[in-house]
């Protein structure tokens, strides 16, 4: 037996303490060989990767690593979504299955029922994804349990993946959506305009009761607009219809009222 004894030995650690320390590692890291070509030169995205892999608990190496960027957007890949989800205590378990044509994920966190998410065949014809070029076409078994874990761990563990989607998911999204359809507003429908045949058949009753002292002009109108607003001349019509009780100066009593209008007869 040797006599040399294997002294634990602390492991050596380059994750930054400052935003100072951040920014050199972002440099030096953008400088190197070793990181995606997302990363490479471009110490910006270094840097910001780093934060996302903090928030998700990754080490600044492994957020580089498991972070993609597609399409301008930050994403996970699909073994990391797996692994950061499984080391949370939240989760009890990820199980996944495939027989040949649907993908299963079932997912259960603590304290809530299973859930179930699948994707099939008929889910990737329907989504387009039959024969396209790429993964689909030489890897569809590993696309679909990618597509059913996105689903099932992007629904039940939101907290946990912090809302980050998953990259196999996010690469089958068209960069080039096409252009925005303008769609016109809609058009308000104008109010049809009171009938002619009822105003006539009306403005007599209305103008009684005008010069009665029953009812204004105004008033009139406002009760017609709810069948259909009145023309400009049916409410001059109409305004034409004035109080006609005549009130004796002297005794203050009521002598009477006249129809002051052809019409109201």
């Amino acid at each position: 037996m040797s006599d040399i004894a294997l002294q634990p030995t602390k492991q050596f650690d380059l994750s930054p303490q400052t935003f100072e320390q951040a920014l050199t590692f972002a440099n030096y890291l953008a400088d190197s060989d070793l990181v995606p070509k997302d990363f490479k030169g471009k110490p910006g995205n270094c840097l910001i990767a780093m934060q996302w892999g903090s928030e998700l608990g990754l080490k600044p190496l492994q957020a580089l690593q498991n972070l993609a960027v597609i399409n301008g957007r930050p994403a996970l890949w699909g073994d990391a979504v797996i692994g950061i989800v499984r080391a949370s205590p939240v989760c009890e378990y990820v199980l996944e299955t495939d027989d040949g044509i649907t993908a299963t994920c079932k997912v259960k966190r603590r304290g809530e029922p299973e859930q179930v998410r699948t994707f099939s065949m008929d889910d990737a014809r329907g989504a387009g994804l039959i024969g396209k070029q790429g993964p689909w076409s030489q890897y569809p078994k590993r696309m679909r349990q990618m597509r059913a874990r996105a689903f099932a761990l992007r629904d039940v563990f939101p907290d946990v993946l912090r809302g980050m989607p998953v990259a196999e998911e996010v690469m089958d999204i068209p960069k080039d959506m096409g252009a925005a359809q303008e769609v016109a507003p809609a058009q308000q429908a104008q109010p049809k305009t009171y009938p002619g045949d009822k105003f006539a058949a009306n403005l007599p009753a209305w103008g009684k009761a005008i010069e009665a002292g029953k009812l204004t002009a105004d008033e009139v109108i406002r009760r017609a607009a709810t069948i259909g607003p009145l023309t400009e001349e049916q409410a001059a019509k109409v305004r034409e219809f004035k109080v006609a009780t005549v009130i004796d100066n002297d005794t203050g009593e009521i002598q009477g009222a006249e129809p002051n209008h052809a019409d109201a007869e």
